[in-house]
């Protein structure tokens, strides 16, 4: 019994060394499987890597031979032009004799005699207040003064014949000349409750109604004189040897858009404006049209006798940016053997001096003569290759005048 079992349980010894064995060589097949597919896919991700680098790198090389098909721009010359020398400044209108009309004295409205908007004469009626009481006073007033003269000529009279004494005569005068007074300040209140208009010119909104009281000071209507007007704007003191009563003035204006106003200047303050330091100067200017009104906005350019000679080119030519302004200059890139020249622009920093019109004055970086893109500069970069079609040009014009304005 011993023995047999001794048998048995070698045998079961036997057989599991050998399942471990068994085990033993499938676990080491199956992570040499692992290892191998693993290899398998890193080769394969360094295969397509390779490819993808060799594509990318293919690329590269072919974008960095090839160029931008070339834009089509327009082209101007630089060129000398002789500019008038301009002063600049804002102003505002004022009229050469203006006038907000007021009573004088307080009163009831009794007739208006004029109609908003439009033209009164020098001395024309324009506003009746109430009289009647006035009127009253005048009349008594008459009779004193009729009643102190004869008084007084029976007394000249009797002081010729030594009938009465020199004090009676003088009495007697003084009263007389008391009343012819009291009628003179009837009179005047009369004219004042009268108001008509002091000088010639426009009328504007009336103020007043009909039968309305008015006190002291209060508006009635505006009377303006609006041909010829001042124009009054102010210049900085270093610009005071320039100017002088004469000179001719140009005014624009938004409300007339296109249209430049000549006048000539009438007048130049003799102090400086302590806080501006600046020097008012009035200019006068034809309004025949009154299409210009007291108070209005206005740009002023003063005209000096001298001129001065500018390198101008058009405004579009330029590219501005915050760190410097820069036009592109129009080269001629030498022909290769077999290969039609190319034409190439520069670009080039400039600095900028005054606009006029389409135009724009170059202080410095450009030369007399050379060529630059007068259109499309927004397109461009260093080297660029273009072609040049002058046919799509704009006009440039110094005064300009665009059909909508």
């Amino acid at each position: 019994m011993v023995c047999g079992s001794v048998n048995g349980g070698y045998v079961n010894d036997r057989f599991t060394n050998l399942y471990l064995k068994e085990l033993v060589k499938i676990g080491l097949h199956m992570t040499k499987r692992i290892i191998f597919a693993i290899l398998g896919v890193l080769v394969m991700i360094g295969i397509l890597g390779g490819i993808k680098g060799l594509q990318i790198q293919r690329m590269i090389a072919i974008g960095s031979q090839s160029t931008p098909p070339p834009e089509t721009v327009t082209t101007a010359v630089v060129r000398t032009e002789t500019w008038e020398t301009l002063i600049t400044s804002v102003g505002s209108l004022e009229a050469v004799q203006g006038v907000m009309l007021t009573a004088e004295l307080p009163g009831k409205v009794t007739r208006i005699a004029f109609e908003p908007g439009t033209k009164m004469k020098a001395g024309g009626l324009l506003l009746q207040q109430d009289i009647s009481s006035e009127e009253a006073q005048l009349r008594a007033a008459e009779a004193t003064v009729a009643l102190t003269k004869l008084e007084l000529e029976r007394s000249g009279k009797l002081l010729d014949k030594k009938a009465v004494a020199q004090a009676k005569y003088d009495t007697d005068d003084a009263l007389y000349k008391q009343a012819v007074a009291q009628i003179d300040g009837i009179r005047a209140a009369i004219r004042k409750k009268t108001i008509r208009a002091p000088f010639a010119g426009s009328l504007g909104i009336r103020l007043v109604n009909l039968g309305q009281i008015i006190k002291e000071g209060e508006p009635i209507v505006s009377l303006q004189t609006l041909d010829p007007i001042f124009v009054n704007f102010s210049l900085p003191q270093q610009q005071l040897a320039q100017i002088k009563p004469g000179l001719k003035v140009r005014v624009t204006t938004d409300a007339l858009r296109g249209r430049v106003i000549e006048g000539d200047i009438t007048a130049i303050s003799p102090d400086v404006d302590v806080d501006t330091r600046n020097i008012r100067v009035q200019a006068t200017v034809a309004n025949s049209q009154e299409h210009l009104r007291p108070g209005m906005f206005v740009n002023v350019a003063v005209v000096l006798p001298s001129r001065e000679e500018v390198l101008a080119i058009p405004t579009t030519a330029v590219l501005y940016a915050p760190y410097g302004d820069t036009v592109f200059v129009v080269d001629a890139k030498k022909s290769e053997k077999g290969v039609e020249p190319v034409i190439v622009v520069r670009q080039k920093i400039v600095q900028l001096g005054e606009k006029r019109g389409d135009f724009v004055a170059s202080v410095s970086g450009l030369d007399k003569g050379e060529t630059v893109v007068s259109t499309g500069v927004f397109k461009l970069r260093n080297g660029q290759a273009v072609v040049v079609d002058n046919t799509l040009a704009p006009a440039f014009k110094l005064a300009p005048k665009p059909e909508d304005s």
